[in-house]
């Protein structure tokens, strides 16, 4: 038997044990953003899974920038050798709120499997990146090659606050020759990827102001157009004809790697029929490689509280994803100068910039093709480079505090994934092959392969 099917064989026989630990998992609601006792409860539950392996782990936190506690983390440490190369496995494991409970087919805390899928909050996002962790290692046994340090903190759903102090106060700790960040997506159910580049992401505040007071519709309206209006004149104005961002200064490019179709996006999406896509070159440019622009928040009247009275002054919030390679607060100042130069008849207007993540581009080295070398043996199909359109600003923090570490970016979600959504879910065949991938990774750099 080949190495490689010997690691699918070891794969497969920790895989019923992986499961469920992952419904253990997910029984805990550990939402950061309003429970710190089940993100507590969490990282012990995380503690006591890598514990059981024989790895040495503690629970620890760092203060935030306000200089808060921060959520607790977890760090798993193995040392085969002083001379052996190290890997920091990075995943998160607290979760997005549930949201709407009725718009759920099941219970969203309790791991309910269905057609090779396991439904429930955090089962991909991002309890199977724990899991491929803890699978990989489980896999292995006594034949892991390198060190290896498990960092699984407990903040990523909130922004990861102290995450920065985090890596800065344990440095020594987590210094590592490779990083792996499981926390992305394969581009396909049965068709794995290894994540190249990131947007970055930047929200502002937008208030525009025309009056001092409401006015009555019908004895001003015309002459006077109302804030709420002028606001949506200066929004449309940061776009050209065909979609695409007419704010300058904010790079992107119109070509990507990977051949994403139309009418597969559409479906993937859930568009409705009619809706033409925005923006121009490849679909999968658009959504990796380009700056977007959307609303996040608008203070307005509600439909139940609607007058006939010209609103006097609105605020909007604005979340802007950064093209790669591109300078998040750069980018948020181009489109503040932007908003200010452009503003309609003269109202007027006020930007606050509140949040820059940075976006990232990996480089290519030896480390990241022995990842797609394993991810193509995993899955008997070749690995592909993607893009993320989402932002995982700790990456760019990652790589100031640790230069000489590689970092690699994987990841098991897919289009039917719905991280953050009802009915999150993930498909298990591509959880168990990441865990073979990671395995196989692990043995190549240390050797064995």
């Amino acid at each position: 038997m080949s190495d490689i099917l010997k690691m699918k064989a070891a794969s497969q026989s920790v895989f019923d044990d992986v499961k469920t630990q992952l419904a253990n998992l997910v029984s805990i609601p550990s939402v950061s953003s309003t429970s710190r006792e089940q993100v507590e409860k969490s990282a012990r539950q995380v503690a006591e899974l890598f514990g059981s392996l024989g790895i040495e782990t503690q629970i620890k936190t760092a203060p935030t920038g306000s200089g808060e506690e921060g959520m607790p983390a977890v760090i798993a440490r193995k040392i085969v050798s002083p001379e052996a190369k190290t890997v920091l496995l990075y995943a998160h494991h607290d979760v997005q709120p549930a949201g709407p409970l009725e718009r759920w087919n099941t219970d969203p805390f309790v791991a309910t499997e269905k057609d090779g899928r396991l439904y429930g909050r955090g089962t991909s996002d991002d309890g199977a990146g724990v899991m491929v962790h803890y699978g990989a290692l489980a896999a292995l046994g006594q034949d892991c090659p390198v060190n290896v340090t498990c960092f699984i903190e407990g903040e990523e759903e909130i922004g990861s606050p102290s995450f920065r102090n985090f890596i800065e106060k344990y440095r020594e700790e987590l210094a590592a020759d490779v990083i792996i960040v499981c926390d992305s997506d394969n581009w396909r159910v049965g068709e794995p990827a290894l994540t190249a580049s990131l947007r970055g992401v930047a929200s502002l505040d937008v208030k525009i102001k025309v009056m001092d007071s409401a006015l009555h519709s019908g004895a001003f309206g015309g002459p006077i157009l109302d804030a709420v209006t002028v606001a949506s004149l200066l929004l449309a104005k940061c776009y050209n004809e065909d979609g695409s961002l007419a704010v300058p200064g904010l790079g992107g490019s119109t070509s990507a790697d990977v051949h994403y179709p139309e009418q597969l996006f559409k479906s993937d999406a859930g568009l409705v029929a009619s809706y033409q896509l925005a923006g121009k070159g490849d679909v999968a440019a658009r959504l990796w490689n380009q700056p977007a622009l959307c609303v996040i928040g608008w203070d307005q009247r509600s439909r139940a509280e609607s007058a006939n009275a010209l609103m006097p002054e609105t605020c909007l919030r604005l979340s802007l994803r950064t093209a790669p390679g591109t300078d998040s607060e750069q980018c948020a100042q181009a489109l503040a100068s932007f908003l200010q130069e452009n503003v309609p008849f003269g109202a007027q207007i006020e930007t606050e910039i509140l949040e820059c993540g940075p976006s990232y581009q990996a480089q290519v080295s030896p480390a990241e093709k022995d990842m797609k070398w394993a991810l193509s043996a995993a899955w008997d199909k070749e690995a592909v480079d993607i893009g993320c359109g989402g932002a995982i600003p700790m990456t760019a923090d990652l790589a100031q505090v640790f230069p000489q570490a590689d970092i690699l970016i994987t990841g098991v979600e897919d289009p039917a994934t719905n991280a953050h959504s009802e009915n999150e879910s993930q498909d298990l065949g591509d959880l168990q092959k990441a865990i073979c991938a990671e395995a196989l990774f692990l043995s190549r750099l240390g050797g064995q392969l």
